[in-house]
């Protein structure tokens, strides 16, 4: 009986010490393990405020739009940034919706670039579908609106693409007289086998299209302007039936009952158009 309880003593004695040193060596490695959190954090913290980490001139930063690659001079106007300064101050996130705020400027992704030192941006352009004319004070306006009704200054516009045609069709009168309703008419406008050279917001009551079978009045802009620019395909036979001289207007303010008015001229009735034409 003796010799068992000292054997047993002799093994918790040995199971102690191996506790000990299982101690001992957790305790060393969390010692070290934060020295060598703490010399990586600054050796980071060093390599951060080294010179070559700096941002010290535009042609640091890639500017693209698309597949095209921006000149200097073009992204060092579209951004408001101080030189000299550090890239790990930079905020991507700030100069990109400082982009955003472009009126030329629909997206805009914004990265670090290590090596070299310096910022990649990739910006996607608003694409304007239409050339608008606003009369105030006796001043004319023009400027250009994209298909979801931004409207982007014509100069602007041009600085970044000197050599690319503006839009063909033509947006007179007020944005704010057209904004409201703008995504819905030139969906249906683009989608229509007619021409549509021009869309004249002046008058609120009856907005009026320039087109190839001549003008066309649509009264108040509202739910039923899709179906209205659709009866208006329907109405090409016109061309063949009158002369372009002969209609003064095609009146689409009713779907219902569309009419063609004639020029005094040449008016011996106003046909009335069946919508099942």
């Amino acid at each position: 009986m003796a010799g068992i309880i000292s054997v047993s003593r002799t093994d918790l004695a040995q199971r102690r010490k191996k506790l000990r040193r299982q101690r001992q060596m957790k305790i060393i490695q969390a010692i070290w393990r934060t020295f060598a959190i703490t010399g990586l954090a600054g050796g980071l913290l060093w390599m951060a405020v080294q010179p070559v980490w700096m941002l010290k001139a535009p042609k640091q930063i890639v500017m693209k739009s698309g597949n095209k690659l921006l000149s200097d001079e073009t992204t060092q106007s579209l951004l408001v940034l101080s030189y000299p300064q550090s890239l790990w101050r930079i905020e991507p996130s700030a100069i990109a919706n400082s982009l955003k705020k472009q009126p030329t400027i629909a997206q805009a992704i914004v990265r670090r670039r290590l090596f070299p030192p310096g910022l990649f941006i990739e910006i996607q352009e608003r694409v304007p579908v239409a050339v608008t004319q606003t009369r105030d004070n006796k001043k004319v306006t023009i400027g250009l609106l994209d298909a979801s009704g931004a409207w982007i200054p014509l100069e602007k516009y041009t600085s970044l693409n000197p050599t690319r045609k503006l839009p063909n069709l033509r947006v007179i009168g007020s944005p704010k007289q057209y904004y409201l309703y703008w995504t819905q008419l030139h969906e249906a406008v683009s989608q229509s086998s007619v021409k549509v050279m021009e869309v004249d917001c002046q008058n609120p009551t009856n907005l009026i299209l320039k087109t190839e079978l001549g003008n066309v009045h649509l009264g108040v802009p509202g739910p039923q302007l899709s179906e209205q620019i659709k009866l208006l395909a329907q109405m090409r036979h016109l061309t063949a039936k009158f002369n372009s001289g002969q209609i003064e207007y095609i009146d689409l303010k009713n779907p219902e009952f569309p009419l063609v008015q004639m020029n005094q001229k040449d008016q011996k009735s106003t046909p009335k158009i069946p919508k099942n034409i």
